[in-house]
């Protein structure tokens, strides 16, 4: 049988063809094998993601404490001088002295109470849930269904 002389074409077309002619005469088990090897490559690249997004999640929060820890010994120095002040003009005001200091350390509980409230708040497991690699899990998935259509 002639070869049979193809019409000449740009490059990238003749790539395409050379591809598709080369797809169909693969067998079923070495597409099948293609296909597992990409899905254990992606799920492999999903874990490398989670734990890289794990990691930055756990320098946050090492992050925060550090922070929170270095801001709180430095603020209870005022905040106990700035309570006493509260008391002292409570009771410059007319107020007895355990009533004064009742009265403040009441404000100041309030104060602290909602202060742990928002800090909780920003350490529950929404705000650091691994929100780009959950996503990318589920377009692979996706993805996965579709290779094996």
């Amino acid at each position: 049988m002639p070869h049979q002389l193809r019409p000449v074409v740009g490059p990238m077309q003749a790539i395409a063809d050379e591809i598709t002619t080369m797809r169909s005469e693969r067998s079923i088990p070495e597409l099948l094998s293609e296909v597992l090897g990409q899905l254990a490559k992606l799920i492999g690249n999903e874990f490398d993601l989670a734990k890289a997004e794990l990691s930055s999640k756990a320098t946050q929060i090492g992050r925060g404490v550090v922070m929170i820890g270095i801001g709180a010994v430095f603020m209870i120095p005022a905040i106990i001088m700035l309570l006493m002040a509260a008391a002292a003009a409570l009771m410059h005001a007319g107020y007895s002295d355990p009533v004064a200091y009742l009265l403040t350390g009441g404000a100041a509980i309030l104060i602290a109470a909602v202060l742990v409230g928002v800090g909780i708040s920003r350490l529950s497991g929404e705000a650091l849930k691994p929100s780009m690699t959950l996503e990318q899990l589920q377009r692979d998935k996706v993805a996965a269904k579709e290779m094996l259509q």
